[in-house]
């Protein structure tokens, strides 16, 4: 699942293959863009903004996209087989003499001015692996809506930048509490270590190919995708529930021994 440690990986690919070589082959398979030709044009480079991908090109402009659930990039040396997906997945492809970076089921792709790029990441609060990290800001936009259930503020971009679902339930497994507390009833000290330890975990990962919160050989998370299994620290079976609005499927997954707080009914 991308999160902004996946995210951060994918940048650093595609920067490696496609910054500071020109492109030779251009192909924005979405219709607004269908006739857009960025072929002669050099790749500044490609930054991540926590879950999105900037990539930037000589001329001031920027290809914004965003992987959600089920996007990826995929590059590929010359005459080697592409195997990311059919070719109606395909939404983007930027090749140059060495190399071809191919983007499937983006949900997500805009060509824009460069120094419009707020547009499409300016609502986004610190980002846990970027420049521009402020844990002392983070906290403050977790904590303005003190009635807002853990989990969901952990997931909402603009207080903080980069944790998705995975590290959400991890998180708040670390902070023993329930993803329904509402976050103004997480104790203080706490609250204090949150924006640290999330951090903390996007750091250790993001140079990792297999994500891992616990630290050990055996088991990579604590919680998620662990529904009816044992905790790791106290053997009662994890649960599962959907959390948010409905909207989209959040299985969420906890411990109702080692997390404090309320909890769906099983």
């Amino acid at each position: 699942m991308p999160e902004g440690d996946t995210v951060w990986q994918t940048a650093r690919r595609l920067h490696t293959a496609l910054a500071g070589h020109v492109l030779t082959r251009s192909d924005l398979r979405v219709p607004k863009y269908a006739t857009a030709d960025l072929t002669g044009r050099t790749v500044l480079d490609v930054t991540p903004r926590g879950k999105h991908l900037l990539t930037r090109i000589e001329g001031g402009l920027t290809l914004h996209s965003h992987l959600r659930m089920d996007g990826s990039w995929k590059v590929y040396a010359p005459g080697e087989r592409w195997s990311g997906g059919p070719g109606h997945q395909i939404r983007v492809i930027l090749g140059t003499a060495d190399r071809t970076a191919v983007g499937y089921r983006l949900p997500v792709l805009d060509l824009l001015r460069t120094t419009d790029e707020g547009r499409a990441v300016g609502h986004l609060g610190p980002d846990l692996l970027g420049p521009d990290w402020d844990p002392d800001k983070a906290l403050a936009n977790l904590l303005r809506d003190p009635a807002r259930p853990l989990g969901e503020a952990l997931l909402d971009q603009r207080d903080l930048a980069g944790i998705g679902n995975v590290y959400k339930c991890e998180l708040c497994f670390l902070l023993r509490a329930t993803p329904w507390l509402p976050i103004g009833d997480l104790p203080a000290e706490q609250a204090a270590r949150l924006p640290a330890l999330a951090k903390k975990l996007l750091e250790a990962n993001r140079d990792r190919p297999a994500r891992t919160t616990t630290g050990r050989r055996d088991q990579n998370l604590y919680v998620y995708g662990r529904a009816s299994r044992p905790c790791l620290r106290c053997r009662t079976p994890i649960r599962a529930a959907n959390q948010g609005d409905g909207s989209r499927d959040r299985p969420t997954y906890w411990c109702p021994t080692c997390q404090q707080g309320p909890s769906p009914r099983p």
